[in-house]
């Protein structure tokens, strides 16, 4: 009953962990998207690859450095593969990049009891198989499509490095993948931060606005008078324009008028001068009588005094209009004041509305930024997600280099030792070699001794030979001497 409690807890944490890794409906999910994809490349072999075939050496140097770790990755070689590949030592492998991908430790793959109260029918066959389901599931994501339980049980070399060049392949792939995440989530953290900069930027033009557009109350008094002030003005400045656009029609008009009038003038100035000009003709040409003369003075004083009234009439019209001109300039000036007025009124209402705008476009661009942040948001979620699984990674990562660390440290620690006994066997060779060079200096200084010595006897000995030989040469002469006076009397004495 123990036992068959043990079990029925472990199969219930499997189950759990499960559910927590693959969602309610993932796990089905999964097994139906292989089974499909499995269906629909069933006509694939393996002479089919999609991938290169790597050479053993390579996936061999790859999974000891990338999927195992401690004493497996040291004790897997070239002979696990090839020309007989060991089902322990891929089976190991296979555990290994499953637990790498799918976060399944080797002992998970122990917990599923086929029968409770009988655990040993289970201890042979259950991890087996639950290898053989789950790269059945994995294999298809690498371009195999024709795992078979043979592979596990009983390996051949060929499928086995096609299965591993495959698995390589999707190794080398994930691992481009996650560098692009990365560069995603660095790219997303600067958006975030700008996001959060662009939200603080946004709540200090809102603060702004609302200070803008909000009057405190000790103002709103003032700015009830302003805008009843400026309603006045305006009013007041479109009767005043009114009345000035009337007075400039009067004071066309009334030059029109004086115009006319002085044109008429000069008119009656021509035919002044020209009844002149006829009078005094005439008075040489015709005898006047007085009383003709009489009338003609009367009706030329009735002309001078008409034209009298005449000008008399005209430069009170032109004092009437100069008094006119001066009230039109001073209404000018005045109106050109209010106009002032306005100008800068307008450039108030101006600015207002130019900041209006303004707070329109930070109003848009609040919405914009802030579907941004949403969009930036949903692909926070993505990529917490894979920044999740990378940092699993990284921590098995970190474990691998710890353990590689300490081995290394072991390594050096002993290379150290060795040193050191190296170093001491050095001096003490060193000494020797010391005497030793002593030794032979002093037997060079006595070799030195002796050379001398015997470089003065051989010159002692060559100055004695020299001697010896010019004497030789001396006796050898005299014996030629000898020799050649004896062979002369010898002579003579046979002639005689």
């Amino acid at each position: 009953m123990k036992l068959t409690w043990m079990y029925s807890h472990r199969r219930n944490c499997q189950r759990g962990r499960d559910k927590n890794r693959y969602g309610p409906s993932e796990v089905g999910d999964e097994a139906r998207k292989s089974k499909i994809s499995s269906a629909r490349h069933k006509g694939r072999t393996m002479t089919e690859n999609t991938f290169p075939i790597c050479k053993v050496d390579v996936l061999v140097q790859f999974f000891r450095n990338e999927v195992l770790t401690g004493q497996e990755a040291k004790h897997f070689n070239k002979n696990d593969i090839t020309p007989t590949p060991k089902p322990d030592a891929i089976q190991k492998l296979y555990m290994r990049i499953l637990q790498i991908l799918y976060h399944i430790r080797p002992e998970c793959h122990y917990v599923m009891p086929i029968a409770e109260n009988v655990p040993t029918l289970q201890e042979w066959v259950c991890p087996i198989m639950n290898v053989y389901l789950r790269m059945c599931q994995f294999l298809p994501i690498c371009h195999v499509y024709d795992f078979q339980l043979n592979d596990l049980l009983n390996p051949r070399a060929k499928r086995s490095i096609i299965i591993l060049s495959g698995i390589y392949n999707f190794f080398h792939f994930r691992k481009l993948r996650l560098e692009m995440i990365s560069e995603y989530q660095q790219s997303f953290r600067a958006d975030m931060d700008k996001a959060q900069a662009y939200t603080k930027g946004i709540k200090e033009a809102q603060r702004k606005i609302e200070k803008l557009t909000t009057i405190p109350p000790e103002q709103q008094a003032e700015a009830k008078e302003l805008a009843a002030t400026l309603s006045e003005l305006q009013s007041a400045t479109a009767h005043q324009y009114q009345e000035v656009n009337t007075r400039n029609e009067q004071i066309a008009e009334w030059k029109t008028e004086i115009a006319e009038r002085s044109q008429k003038l000069t008119q009656r100035k021509v035919d002044v001068a020209m009844l002149k000009e006829d009078i005094a003709k005439l008075k040489s040409q015709i005898v006047e009588s007085p009383e003709e003369l009489k009338n003609e003075m009367e009706r030329m004083k009735e002309n001078v005094k008409n034209i009298k009234l005449s000008k008399e009439r005209a430069d009170e019209r032109l004092v009437e209009l100069q008094i006119n001109m001066q009230s039109v300039t001073q209404s000018e000036a005045e109106i050109l004041l209010i106009y002032k007025l306005l100008q800068d009124l307008q450039s108030g209402i101006d600015k207002l509305n130019v900041q209006q705008e303004k707070d329109q476009a930070a109003m848009t661009l609040k919405e914009k930024l802030e579907k941004e942040l949403k969009n930036l948001v949903a692909e926070e979620s993505q990529l917490k997600r894979a920044l999740g699984m990378k940092n699993d990674k990284m921590s098995k990562q970190q474990m691998r280099r710890q353990r590689r660390k300490e081995t290394r440290d072991q390594h050096e620690q002993n290379c150290i030792g060795q040193y050191d006994q190296v170093h001491q066997k050095r001096e003490v060779i060193a000494e020797q070699i010391q005497e030793i060079n002593m030794e032979t200096q002093k037997i060079k200084a006595k070799m030195q001794g002796l050379r001398d010595v015997n470089s003065r006897e051989t010159e002692k000995a060559q100055a004695l030979y020299d001697r010896l030989m010019a004497v030789l040469d001396q006796y050898h002469k005299r014996l030629e001497n000898y020799f050649f006076q004896e062979s002369e009397e010898m002579k003579l004495k046979a002639h005689h």
